[in-house]
């Protein structure tokens, strides 16, 4: 049948969520970083999710679309397996990869009860989730005044006081320029403006192809037209900070 229906628009999206959260049906999940429409049986065509895209990534268009099916979006949603804004592209279950949660209370408070290493309770000082560059929107309230963290993937495994040196009083994203494929000053520049950030550490691993996210930084704090304090760390691969 003919109806009106919603189409998103990749180049435009910058992977915020904002409009898988604002979907009542579910027909709308975040993969790879991009909104896309992956139900089109349950998009009801009434576009609750055209407010909430900061980017004008989606509209309406008249085309061939299945019906939509309220019978089966009623059933999901009493199976428990829909939770608005959060499904799983890959087996449709529940899915907090890209629910925005402060996780510094929590993590201040747990020290009781974990497992002893080197006499010691350590404790995660990562202060919210997601932290995946790819993941986190480009506006949320963890970044409101925040001492940014951008760290390279592989550095939280060869520093290994990462959580105390680093992430301690920092919100922290990471990413990996050559796994990822992806520029990431695109997303870093929109959370530069969008958000009052403080200071950027970058912290790097010494091989060529963490350039990439350190170049991404540069290019990003340039856009943004903004005077904000930065620095660079550069790990080796023996884990030690290289002057």
């Amino acid at each position: 049948m003919i109806r009106k229906i919603i189409h998103i628009d990749e180049k435009k999206c910058n992977g915020c969520g904002r409009c898988a959260e604002a979907c009542h049906e579910g027909a709308i999940q975040m993969a790879n970083g991009k909104a896309k429409l992956v139900r089109e049986d349950f998009c009801d065509g009434f576009g609750d999710c055209l407010p909430n895209c900061p980017t004008g990534a989606i509209t309406f268009e008249e085309r061939e679309a299945p019906a939509y099916d309220s019978k089966a979006v009623k059933g999901i949603r009493r199976s428990g397996l829909l939770d608005v804004g959060n499904m799983n592209s890959n087996n449709n279950r529940n899915c907090q990869g890209s629910a925005v949660t402060n996780l510094q209370k929590k993590n201040d408070a747990s020290q009781e009860g974990m497992l002893p290493e080197c006499g010691a309770n350590p404790s995660s000082r990562l202060a919210q989730w997601p932290c995946q560059l790819k993941l986190v929107p480009s506006r949320a309230p963890f970044f409101s005044g925040a001492n940014l963290l951008i760290a390279a993937d592989c550095t939280a495994y060869a520093y290994a006081n990462m959580h105390e040196r680093f992430m301690q009083g920092r919100t922290t994203v990471i990413g990996c320029p050559k796994l990822d494929a992806v520029d990431y000053s695109e997303k870093l520049t929109a959370i530069f403006r969008e958000n009052d950030i403080q200071s950027v550490t970058v912290i790097r691993m010494e091989v060529p192809c963490c350039g990439g996210l350190q170049h991404a930084a540069e290019t990003a704090l340039r856009q943004s037209d903004k005077n904000i304090p930065w620095q660079v760390v550069t790990i080796s691969r023996d884990g030690s900070i290289m002057d």
